[in-house]
């Protein structure tokens, strides 16, 4: 049976599989893992009505308990797979700028925008970390940095302390590049490790795990996705910009099925209207990463 042909309790199985194996490892390491949290679907009327749930995306309108209880657990920001116009795609957006030639000044017009569009958070290279973290002071515009950036072939060790470093200068989220190479030879241990070791070296804080979907069959994305739920990642994201492609409505799609309802997905790579990143958001995006986003955002003006 192909992986992207299983069913959704045979993927929870595979999931519950592979977390109770990261339980045990960090239980052997003189840690505790941490429980789900607990959310009532009582006031969402599809739910109350006895009809399982659907994964609409829409919990910030049909289940406000459910909300309140995720954000009293910690979350900072819930997404929705529904967007008005252009502007309201903007709290969904990763405002992207990772050339290695860009230029202080160019960091600094990109953590204006930011601040100006209300932008779920400025993605950047780490050397640009203390720069974005200080003039986004306040504005409650996070700070999102890269690690194993693009290629996803560094050691585990050279990831975990990559993050830790980020985070000492004021990052908020990271994107991690899993482990292309790895992945696709199917050593899964050394891929959930690698996931694992940068989540905990996050401490609490978001973590996406790039798949670069364009290098990947069906199956490696499936299991990709399973791995990075497994080992307590946040988000699993669909590539890094400058791999073989970017995101598709079809992989966004794909995503969601494996990872559920709960787990957010971010659509980066190519994505330069509203018109593209409402599709992704359609399809079960709750997070776009663009390099375009005053254009997204203005409708193209």
């Amino acid at each position: 049976m192909n992986l992207k042909d299983l069913s959704p309790s045979q993927i929870e199985e595979l999931v519950r599989t592979v977390t109770a194996r990261v339980a045990e490892r960090i239980a052997s390491e003189g840690k505790s893992a941490g429980s789900p949290v607990a959310v009532t679907a009582a006031s969402c009327p599809i739910v109350s009505s006895g009809a399982p749930c659907t994964g609409c995306g829409e919990c910030a309108a049909k289940n406000p308990a459910a909300v309140k209880s995720i954000i009293g657990a910690g979350a900072d920001r819930i997404g929705s797979q529904t967007a008005g116009g252009p502007r309201d795609i903007a709290p969904l957006i990763d405002h992207t700028l990772l050339r290695p030639n860009a230029t202080d000044r160019e960091i600094e017009k990109l953590c204006k925008e930011g601040k100006e569009y209300h932008f779920a958070s400025v993605c950047l290279n780490s050397a640009y970390v203390s720069i974005a973290s200080h003039m986004l002071a306040g504005s409650g515009v996070k700070v999102c940095t890269v690690v194993g950036f693009p290629l996803g072939a560094m050691s585990t060790e050279a990831k975990a302390f990559e993050t830790r470093d980020a985070i000492a200068k004021g990052a908020d989220e990271i994107d991690m590049v899993i482990n292309v190479g790895k992945l696709k030879s199917g050593d899964y241990e050394y891929v959930l490790d690698d996931v694992q070791s940068v989540v905990r070296a996050a401490q609490g804080r978001c973590v996406k795990v790039i798949l670069e979907t364009a290098s990947l069959t069906d199956d490696e994305k499936v299991a990709g996705c399973i791995i990075a739920k497994a080992a307590g990642a946040n988000y699993v994201k669909t590539s890094t910009g400058f791999g073989a492609g970017g995101a598709t409505v079809e992989d966004v799609a794909l995503m969601r099925r494996i990872v559920g309802p709960k787990m957010g997905i971010k659509a980066a790579g190519g994505i330069r209207t509203a018109e593209e990143a409402q599709k992704m958001i359609e399809a079960g995006a709750t997070r776009i990463g663009a390099s375009a986003s005053v254009a997204i955002v203005r409708g193209g003006k």
